[in-house]
């Protein structure tokens, strides 16, 4: 399926993913936040959305296959923040929001390389992400990306 989220320049971009939740689950996200809020990776606590196999795919990143489509055509880039949907972005400080759009979305988040605890450290991790990036882009893309898959392969991060 297509998601829509906020891409470079604030524009919507199709990201495309496997379902990993039940059909029409993105109209109560908003709702579903109000009543259980985030756990600390930033998704969404006791999320009754996300069925049985769609566990087993976000535990093996199988959902994210069809982002190489994105990355393909250019929509994505291999690190960087992550595609939002428009209720996320709006959780977001004013000032990062305004950073985040400057750059295009990556496949590899900077979450996957500083592993934080709660929503609050997701926000600062992305921020000293695309401050990094915005003086030495391609060193620290380089950089990000090595600690991501040290961590995914030797420390076990996943972001259920």
């Amino acid at each position: 399926y297509k998601k829509k989220s906020i891409g470079k320049d604030g524009k919507v971009i199709n990201i495309y993913k496997f379902r990993t939740m039940h059909p029409y689950s993105e109209y109560s996200q908003e709702y579903m936040y109000k009543k259980n809020n985030l756990q600390s990776n930033g998704k969404i606590k006791n999320d009754f959305r996300v069925t049985r196999w769609g566990r087993f795919m976000r535990r093996y990143w199988i959902d994210e296959l069809p982002q190489l489509i994105n990355l393909i055509r250019g929509d994505i880039r291999l690190v960087g923040v992550r595609a939002l949907s428009e209720h996320y972005y709006q959780l977001y400080p004013d000032d990062l929001k305004r950073l985040r759009i400057k750059f295009k979305p990556g496949l590899f988040p900077p979450y996957y390389a500083d592993l934080p605890k709660s929503f609050e450290e997701i926000v600062s991790s992305e921020r000293r992400y695309l401050e990094r990036k915005i003086k030495k882009p391609f060193i620290t893309d380089v950089c990000y990306f090595f600690k991501a898959v040290y961590n995914i392969l030797f420390k076990n991060a996943r972001s259920l």
